[in-house]
Parts: structure tokens; C-alpha cells; sequence
């Protein structure tokens, strides 16, 4: 866990200590759910993201102040996968986040993801006129999957609305995230946004 300061770090750890599915450790690796608390985000907390879900295998959890455009999309490609706004960052919201990040789900506050959306439509929208974009050749059982995800769906919802087990909902996912090397549910709709599926 990161935080600008010892009473946020505190404070954070005294909400997540409650909840015994949490295991707080000072670890982090492949599996575990790094919690990064900042005011703003600049190249050092952008670099410590990086180091963390890209080097150490860590998926992120992201609490901040405000976020520019800019560093939205560059976030959920180093593999943050939730966000929580600081101002809502109660307990149960941050364990819903963590909890959330350890499952590989995304979880972004709404305004955010609209702002996401709308960020890789535009990038989505200028890469289609460019000779040679490559195709992503995605099945239709993953885009469907990727638009419930981007809908807000957990797993056993997509599952149910897709007539699927909640298994091969986790199959597709990992599947696509594995083939396309991709971080976490957050980065695949972003992908398929940008890409033109979703």
C-alpha cells in the first residue's frame, strides 16, 4: 500500500483490517491487490503503477483526489482496475474495489468510466481511417461478454444473462486477456472500445 501521508495509510489499513476475506500484507506479486492512495497523480505515482502491476505481477487499486483525461487511459493500461474516487472512499467501498481487483474485475465510478469511454472512442475513431490498423479478430462470445463487462456486469450476472456458466465467462475473459496480453477486465473494454467492438 501506498498514501501520501501515515493517517491515510492508517486509515485505510484500519477499514481493510476488518474484513477477514482481506489479507493485508506489506507484499506484492502475482495475485495480490496493491492499494495506491494518492491526492494527484504525476510521473512518480505513474511510475509506481507501472513497477507494481507491470514488473510485480500486482493487480492495482487505485484511490484519488482527481485524475486528468490524460492519465485515465494510461492508468487502466498499466493495469489499474479500480478506481475510487478519495471523497467515496469508505469502508465498504474500498473493500468492494479490492475485492473486485482480486476477482480480475473492473470497477470504476461512473462518471470515470463514461470519461473512458468517450477517451477511446476518440482514439478508436482516429485509428479507423489509418492503413494497417490491425484487426483484434474477436468471437462474438468475447464481445458479448466484454459489453456486459463494460456494462457493469459481475461474472455470475453475465453468465446468467448469457446463458453460460460462470466458468466459461471466466474462460472467455481469461482467454482474451492472455491472447491480446491485456491486464485486467478494465483494459479488455478498453481495448474492444478502442478497437471498435463494444
Amino acid at each position: 500500500m501506498t498514501a501520501p501521508d501515515p493517517l491515510s495509510r492508517e486509515g485505510a489499513v484500519s477499514h481493510l483490517r476488518r474484513h477477514p476475506e482481506i489479507e493485508l500484507s506489506e507484499e506484492t506479486g502475482p495475485g495480490t491487490v496493491a492499494l495506491l492512495i494518492e491526492n494527484t497523480l504525476d510521473e512518480a505515482s505513474l511510475t509506481r503503477i507501472r513497477r507494481i502491476s507491470r514488473r510485480q505481477g500486482a493487480r492495482a487499486v487505485l484511490v484519488v483526489g482527481s485524475i486528468r483525461e490524460s492519465e485515465l487511459l494510461e492508468v487502466v493500461e498499466c493495469g489499474v482496475g479500480a478506481i475510487v474516487w478519495q471523497h467515496q472512499a469508505t469502508a465498504p467501498r474500498l473493500v468492494q474495489a479490492v475485492l473486485a481487483a482480486s476477482r480480475g474485475d473492473g470497477d470504476l465510478p461512473a462518471d470515470l468510466l463514461g470519461r473512458l469511454i468517450s477517451q477511446v472512442g476518440t482514439l478508436q475513431r482516429g485509428a479507423a481511417g489509418r492503413a494497417g490498423t490491425p484487426a483484434l479478430g474477436l468471437a462474438a462470445r468475447e464481445v458479448d461478454v466484454l459489453r456486459l463487462v463494460s456494462e457493469g456486469f459481475d461474472t455470475g450476472e453475465i453468465a446468467a444473462k448469457l446463458s453460460y456458466s460462470e466458468r466459461t465467462v471466466k474462460n472467455v475473459i481469461h482467454g482474451l486477456t492472455t491472447r491480446l496480453h491485456l491486464r485486467n477486465r478494465a483494459h479488455a473494454v478498453a481495448y474492444a472500445l478502442r478497437e471498435g467492438y463494444i
